[in-house]
């Protein structure tokens, strides 16, 4: 955890300082500025930007209610395809998603219409007099949701709309998942995170009890005999391994334990910040971490990857934010070894030079070292594997699902991160639990109890 991290100097500059460096990295639109971004929208019939949307929000229908001055109404329109909505506005990666798919987004205009923001806007400006949804009458079924992630959330709030009760059962003290852990904090600066999670539960019907972890205090066996069904939302929230030498060496942690110490710090002049920082990894999470961390007031972060910068997983919009950072981005190069100093400390690392030959990765035997206080890996994460058992059938290190998110085993369904494939996206978790929620709501009217594999 960031105890690793304890030896180095805290950051300098006050909070308030410090705070003002993780403001929105958009700036919301005005009234005036939404109303001409809406005018642009061409409400395509069979609107390619709607096909794009891993939720699919009617963005023509917002859009045009959004010029026709019914906020309300476009909010509501975004609520009931995606009850995230507003998380996502945020941190979706629209320039590969809805705004790529726009008609505008042309050789000639090159200027999408401004999906994101408008979606923003729209929830940012509703003002519901009450709670936008009705609960169905009662089922009397009760379902248990573990992992209060937006795949967990997003499930439980459908299979409450439904009429069902839910229980969600979360690790942490707080919900939320990725977006209350592990977002950028210029991308979901303040409560907002928590805020989204209030009003989805004020639907009604969901309970979530903390501190409750599978394999710990929590048994899956016991859940599907107790619930009429489980979802898991399990997540990934196990950091890789670089497998090298040193890796334990204090100065050297996973990035998403401290972009979840920097997200919920209180006073951010606490959090320990290296001088010198190597991030590695290729993906949106490095960049966050690289850009956080330079923003805390590191005076040199280098991000390193062992392949091309064509290659990387962050999108082009990520890379740009990384290098207005001021960030170095050092491609084709391999972890090879972490240097310690005489306290057995992090000093730098180094990496072996690569390129590609014939279509494959090779290592060329040329070196580079690169000194740092600290490194940071954001190489992926991996499933937590305990307290699942053998009964559920793996793909790789995810969980295999068919079509409706039905697990090996009858009543247990799973979403979001946890399974394969997978994008990895907080917007497809968010489907991924709709889409379950409606699959165990239509199995359980009707299925008989099922015994746990023996």
């Amino acid at each position: 955890m960031i105890e690793s991290l304890q030896h180095l100097p805290p950051a300098a500059g006050s909070n308030g300082e410090l705070a003002a460096q993780f403001t929105d990295l958009a700036p919301p639109l005005s009234a005036r500025q939404a109303a001409l971004e809406a005018a642009r929208c061409l409400y395509c019939y069979d609107a390619p930007c709607m096909n794009a949307c891993p939720t699919g929000i009617d963005v023509a229908g917002f859009i045009r209610n959004i010029q026709d001055d019914n906020i309300d109404g476009a909010a509501y329109g975004i609520l009931k395809a995606n009850i995230f909505g507003g998380s996502c506005a945020r941190v979706c990666p629209t320039e590969i998603l809805c705004e790529q798919s726009c008609v505008r987004n042309n050789p000639v205009e090159r200027d999408p219409v401004r999906i994101g923001l408008l979606q923003r806007y729209a929830l940012d400006n509703a003002r519901f007099s009450g709670h936008p949804f009705t609960r169905a009458p009662a089922t009397g079924k009760t379902i248990a949701v573990v992992g209060a992630g937006p795949a967990g959330l997003s499930c439980a709030h459908r299979l409450a709309l439904l009429g069902n009760d839910v229980v969600v059962y979360e690790a942490r003290e707080k919900a939320g998942g990725l977006n209350e852990f592990g977002i950028a904090k210029y991308k979901l600066p303040g409560d907002f995170a928590q805020e989204e999670v209030d009003f989805l539960m004020a639907i009604g019907g969901i309970r979530i009890e903390y501190g409750c972890r599978l394999g710990e205090n929590l048994v899956l066996a016991d859940l599907h005999t107790r619930y009429d069904a489980v979802f898991l939302g399990l997540g990934l929230g196990a950091s890789r391994a670089l497998g090298l030498t040193g890796e334990d060496a204090p100065g050297l942690m996973a990035a998403t334990d401290y972009i979840a110490a920097l997200r919920q710090a209180d006073d951010l002049s606490r959090l320990p910040v290296p001088r010198r920082a190597i991030v590695i990894g290729a993906g949106n999470t490095a960049v966050d971490m690289a850009v956080q961390i330079k923003r805390l007031g590191a005076e040199d972060v280098t991000l390193v990857y062992r392949r091309g910068l064509e290659s990387m997983s962050a999108t082009g919009h990520e890379i740009e934010i990384a290098k207005a950072n001021f960030v170095r981005i050092r491609t084709w190069a391999a972890p090879l070894e972490v240097l310690l100093d005489t306290d057995g400390r992090v000093a730098g690392m180094r990496f072996e030079q690569t390129r590609m030959e014939e279509g494959r990765l090779v290592r060329t035997g040329a070196f580079v070292e690169i000194a740092a206080d600290a490194v940071f890996k954001a190489i992926g994460q991996g499933m937590c594997e305990d307290g699942l058992g053998d009964a559920l059938v793996r793909e790789g290190d995810r969980i295999r699902v068919d079509a409706q998110f039905r697990t090996a085993i009858p009543g247990i369904y799973a979403g979001g991160d946890c399974i394969a494939p997978g994008q990895d996206l907080t917007v497809q978790a968010v489907q991924h639990g709709k889409l379950a929620a409606h699959a165990i709501h239509a199995d359980i009217q009707t299925s008989t109890e099922a015994a746990w594999p023996t």
